[in-house]
Protein backbone atom coordinates (compact mmCIF):
# COMPACT_ATOMS: atom_id res chain seq x y z
CA UNK A 1 0.00 0.00 0.00
CA UNK A 2 1.10 3.53 -0.64
CA UNK A 3 -0.15 6.29 1.64
CA UNK A 4 -0.70 9.69 0.04
CA UNK A 5 -1.65 12.64 2.22
CA UNK A 6 -2.60 14.81 -0.81
CA UNK A 7 -5.65 12.84 -1.84
CA UNK A 8 -8.69 14.07 -3.72
CA UNK A 9 -12.16 13.82 -2.23
CA UNK A 10 -14.81 12.01 -4.31
CA UNK A 11 -17.34 14.57 -3.07
CA UNK A 12 -15.40 17.32 -4.83
CA UNK A 13 -16.05 15.49 -8.10
CA UNK A 14 -19.80 15.69 -7.59
CA UNK A 15 -19.50 19.43 -7.03
CA UNK A 16 -17.76 20.04 -10.37
CA UNK A 17 -20.29 22.09 -12.32
CA UNK A 18 -18.37 21.66 -15.58
CA UNK A 19 -19.55 18.03 -15.94
CA UNK A 20 -23.13 16.69 -15.85
CA UNK A 21 -21.95 13.43 -14.25
CA UNK A 22 -18.75 11.77 -13.14
CA UNK A 23 -17.19 8.79 -14.92
CA UNK A 24 -16.71 5.76 -12.68
CA UNK A 25 -14.81 2.48 -13.14
CA UNK A 26 -16.77 -0.23 -11.33
CA UNK A 27 -15.46 -2.77 -8.82
CA UNK A 28 -14.67 -5.94 -10.79
CA UNK A 29 -13.35 -9.16 -9.25
CA UNK A 30 -9.85 -9.88 -10.64
CA UNK A 31 -10.00 -6.93 -13.04
CA UNK A 32 -10.15 -3.53 -11.32
CA UNK A 33 -6.72 -3.86 -9.75
CA UNK A 34 -4.09 -1.13 -9.70
CA UNK A 35 -2.71 -1.43 -13.28
CA UNK A 36 -6.19 -1.33 -14.81
CA UNK A 37 -7.25 1.57 -12.59
CA UNK A 38 -4.14 3.52 -13.57
CA UNK A 39 -4.89 2.78 -17.22
CA UNK A 40 -8.50 3.97 -17.25
CA UNK A 41 -7.68 7.11 -15.27
CA UNK A 42 -5.79 8.18 -18.38
CA UNK A 43 -9.00 7.86 -20.40
CA UNK A 44 -11.36 10.21 -18.55
CA UNK A 45 -12.23 8.04 -15.55
CA UNK A 46 -12.81 10.31 -12.55
CA UNK A 47 -13.33 7.73 -9.81
CA UNK A 48 -12.24 4.08 -9.55
CA UNK A 49 -13.10 1.17 -7.27
CA UNK A 50 -11.04 -1.79 -6.12
CA UNK A 51 -12.34 -5.31 -6.73
CA UNK A 52 -14.67 -6.70 -4.07
CA UNK A 53 -12.60 -7.66 -1.01
CA UNK A 54 -13.75 -9.90 1.85
CA UNK A 55 -13.56 -7.75 4.98
CA UNK A 56 -13.03 -10.72 7.31
CA UNK A 57 -10.02 -12.02 5.37
CA UNK A 58 -8.63 -8.51 4.90
CA UNK A 59 -8.85 -7.85 8.64
CA UNK A 60 -7.30 -11.16 9.67
CA UNK A 61 -4.57 -11.77 7.10
CA UNK A 62 -1.63 -9.61 6.05
CA UNK A 63 -1.24 -11.93 3.05
CA UNK A 64 -4.82 -11.15 1.98
CA UNK A 65 -4.16 -7.43 2.39
CA UNK A 66 -1.02 -7.56 0.28
CA UNK A 67 -2.62 -9.78 -2.37
CA UNK A 68 -5.98 -8.03 -2.65
CA UNK A 69 -5.06 -4.39 -2.26
CA UNK A 70 -2.43 -2.08 -3.70
CA UNK A 71 -2.48 1.57 -4.63
CA UNK A 72 -0.17 4.43 -5.59
CA UNK A 73 0.05 8.22 -5.15
CA UNK A 74 -1.70 8.74 -8.51
CA UNK A 75 -4.44 6.18 -7.83
CA UNK A 76 -6.99 8.60 -6.44
CA UNK A 77 -9.72 9.25 -5.71
CA UNK A 78 -10.18 5.57 -4.88
CA UNK A 79 -13.04 3.61 -3.32
CA UNK A 80 -12.37 0.24 -1.71
CA UNK A 81 -15.26 -2.22 -1.85
CA UNK A 82 -15.73 -4.65 1.01
CA UNK A 83 -18.09 -7.60 1.33
CA UNK A 84 -19.17 -8.29 4.90
CA UNK A 85 -22.07 -9.22 7.15
CA UNK A 86 -20.50 -8.00 10.38
CA UNK A 87 -20.39 -4.38 11.58
CA UNK A 88 -17.28 -5.11 13.65
CA UNK A 89 -15.34 -6.85 10.86
CA UNK A 90 -16.28 -4.19 8.34
CA UNK A 91 -15.18 -1.41 10.67
CA UNK A 92 -11.86 -3.12 11.46
CA UNK A 93 -11.15 -3.61 7.76
CA UNK A 94 -12.11 0.00 6.99
CA UNK A 95 -9.82 1.33 9.70
CA UNK A 96 -6.87 -0.49 8.09
CA UNK A 97 -7.20 1.54 4.89
CA UNK A 98 -7.72 5.02 6.33
CA UNK A 99 -5.26 7.28 4.52
CA UNK A 100 -4.93 4.90 1.59
CA UNK A 101 -8.40 5.27 0.07
CA UNK A 102 -11.01 7.98 -0.25
CA UNK A 103 -14.12 5.97 0.52
CA UNK A 104 -15.50 2.63 1.68
CA UNK A 105 -18.18 0.78 -0.32
CA UNK A 106 -20.29 -2.07 1.07
CA UNK A 107 -21.20 -4.67 -1.56
CA UNK A 108 -24.93 -5.45 -1.38
CA UNK A 109 -25.32 -6.71 -4.92
CA UNK A 110 -23.06 -9.69 -5.71
CA UNK A 111 -25.51 -12.42 -6.84
CA UNK A 112 -23.05 -15.32 -6.96
CA UNK A 113 -24.11 -18.45 -5.09
CA UNK A 114 -21.01 -18.59 -2.88
CA UNK A 115 -21.62 -14.99 -1.74
CA UNK A 116 -25.27 -15.73 -0.92
CA UNK A 117 -24.19 -18.82 1.04
CA UNK A 118 -21.73 -16.67 3.01
CA UNK A 119 -24.46 -14.16 3.82
CA UNK A 120 -22.80 -11.32 1.91
CA UNK A 121 -23.43 -9.45 -1.34
CA UNK A 122 -27.02 -9.64 -2.58
CA UNK A 123 -27.98 -11.65 0.52
CA UNK A 124 -27.97 -8.32 2.36
CA UNK A 125 -30.91 -7.06 0.29
CA UNK A 126 -33.14 -9.04 2.66
CA UNK A 127 -31.26 -7.75 5.73
CA UNK A 128 -31.88 -3.97 5.76
CA UNK A 129 -31.36 -3.67 9.52
CA UNK A 130 -27.97 -5.37 9.29
CA UNK A 131 -26.97 -3.09 6.42
CA UNK A 132 -28.05 -0.09 8.47
CA UNK A 133 -26.01 -1.29 11.45
CA UNK A 134 -22.91 -1.78 9.31
CA UNK A 135 -23.24 1.64 7.69
CA UNK A 136 -23.81 3.35 11.03
CA UNK A 137 -20.84 1.59 12.61
CA UNK A 138 -18.45 2.40 9.77
CA UNK A 139 -19.79 5.92 9.38
CA UNK A 140 -18.79 6.66 12.95
CA UNK A 141 -15.23 5.63 12.13
CA UNK A 142 -14.64 6.71 8.56
CA UNK A 143 -17.62 8.36 6.86
CA UNK A 144 -20.09 7.39 4.09
CA UNK A 145 -21.50 9.94 1.65
CA UNK A 146 -22.96 8.51 -1.58
CA UNK A 147 -24.52 5.39 -3.11
CA UNK A 148 -24.00 3.34 -6.28
CA UNK A 149 -27.02 1.49 -7.68
CA UNK A 150 -26.98 -1.47 -10.07
CA UNK A 151 -30.48 -1.40 -11.54
CA UNK A 152 -31.27 -5.12 -11.47
CA UNK A 153 -32.53 -7.67 -8.97
CA UNK A 154 -30.18 -10.38 -7.76
CA UNK A 155 -32.02 -12.95 -9.94
CA UNK A 156 -31.73 -10.98 -13.16
CA UNK A 157 -28.97 -11.78 -15.62
CA UNK A 158 -26.58 -9.16 -16.95
CA UNK A 159 -28.42 -9.29 -20.28
CA UNK A 160 -31.61 -7.95 -18.66
CA UNK A 161 -32.36 -4.24 -19.08
CA UNK A 162 -31.71 -2.11 -16.02
CA UNK A 163 -34.64 -0.50 -14.22
CA UNK A 164 -34.26 3.15 -15.16
CA UNK A 165 -37.43 4.20 -13.37
CA UNK A 166 -36.24 2.79 -10.04
CA UNK A 167 -32.83 4.41 -10.42
CA UNK A 168 -34.52 7.72 -11.19
CA UNK A 169 -36.81 7.33 -8.16
CA UNK A 170 -33.79 6.69 -5.92
CA UNK A 171 -32.07 9.78 -7.30
CA UNK A 172 -35.16 11.92 -6.68
CA UNK A 173 -35.69 10.50 -3.17
CA UNK A 174 -32.16 10.74 -1.79
CA UNK A 175 -30.28 13.78 -0.55
CA UNK A 176 -26.87 12.31 -1.38
CA UNK A 177 -25.17 11.76 -4.77
CA UNK A 178 -26.29 8.67 -6.71
CA UNK A 179 -24.16 6.67 -9.16
CA UNK A 180 -25.93 4.37 -11.65
CA UNK A 181 -24.50 1.19 -13.16
CA UNK A 182 -25.61 -1.23 -15.87
CA UNK A 183 -25.64 -1.83 -19.64
CA UNK A 184 -23.18 0.93 -20.54
CA UNK A 185 -20.95 -0.06 -23.46
CA UNK A 186 -20.26 3.34 -25.03
CA UNK A 187 -20.15 7.02 -24.18
CA UNK A 188 -23.56 7.30 -25.89
CA UNK A 189 -24.95 4.69 -23.47
CA UNK A 190 -23.51 6.63 -20.54
CA UNK A 191 -25.11 9.85 -21.74
CA UNK A 192 -28.49 8.13 -22.21
CA UNK A 193 -28.33 6.66 -18.71
CA UNK A 194 -27.69 10.12 -17.32
CA UNK A 195 -30.44 11.71 -19.41
CA UNK A 196 -33.00 9.13 -18.25
CA UNK A 197 -32.15 9.28 -14.54
CA UNK A 198 -30.24 12.52 -13.87
CA UNK A 199 -27.84 10.66 -11.62
CA UNK A 200 -24.60 12.20 -10.40
CA UNK A 201 -22.32 9.52 -11.80
CA UNK A 202 -22.26 6.68 -14.34
CA UNK A 203 -20.40 3.50 -13.41
CA UNK A 204 -19.17 1.02 -16.02
CA UNK A 205 -17.91 -2.56 -15.62
CA UNK A 206 -18.05 -4.86 -18.67
CA UNK A 207 -18.05 -1.95 -21.10
CA UNK A 208 -14.85 -0.42 -19.76
CA UNK A 209 -13.19 -3.82 -19.50
CA UNK A 210 -13.88 -4.33 -23.20
CA UNK A 211 -12.83 -0.76 -24.06
CA UNK A 212 -10.82 1.08 -21.37
CA UNK A 213 -11.07 4.26 -23.48
CA UNK A 214 -14.90 4.18 -23.42
CA UNK A 215 -15.30 7.52 -21.64
CA UNK A 216 -13.25 9.31 -24.32
CA UNK A 217 -15.81 8.41 -26.97
CA UNK A 218 -13.63 5.80 -28.69
CA UNK A 219 -15.83 3.04 -30.09
CA UNK A 220 -13.14 0.38 -29.75
CA UNK A 221 -9.94 -0.07 -27.78
CA UNK A 222 -7.08 1.96 -29.33
CA UNK A 223 -3.79 0.11 -29.71
CA UNK A 224 -2.03 2.66 -27.50
CA UNK A 225 -4.34 1.53 -24.70
CA UNK A 226 -3.11 -2.06 -25.03
CA UNK A 227 0.49 -0.88 -25.08
CA UNK A 228 -0.03 1.22 -21.94
CA UNK A 229 -1.65 -1.67 -20.09
CA UNK A 230 1.24 -3.98 -20.91
CA UNK A 231 3.74 -1.42 -19.60
CA UNK A 232 1.70 -0.73 -16.46
CA UNK A 233 1.28 -4.43 -15.77
CA UNK A 234 5.00 -5.10 -16.13
CA UNK A 235 5.90 -2.11 -14.00
CA UNK A 236 3.41 -2.88 -11.23
CA UNK A 237 3.94 -6.64 -11.10
CA UNK A 238 0.62 -7.95 -12.40
CA UNK A 239 0.47 -11.75 -12.24
CA UNK A 240 0.25 -13.71 -15.50
CA UNK A 241 -3.17 -15.05 -14.42
CA UNK A 242 -4.67 -11.58 -14.01
CA UNK A 243 -2.94 -10.24 -17.13
CA UNK A 244 -4.22 -13.15 -19.23
CA UNK A 245 -7.82 -12.52 -18.14
CA UNK A 246 -7.62 -8.96 -19.44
Amino acid sequence: MSNNSCRKSPLDLFNDSTKPYINVCAPMVRYSKLPFRELVRGYNVDLAYTPMILAKEFKNSSFARDFDFSTSPTDNPLIIQFASNSPVELTKAAELVIGYVDGIDLNCGCPQKWALNEGIGAHLIDKPELVKDMIRTVKGSVGVDFIAIHGRTRRQKSTSPIDLDTIKLCKESLQIPVIANGNVFSLKDANLLYENTRVDGVMVARGILKNPALFTGCESTPWECVDKFIKLSLGLGTTHYIFHHH
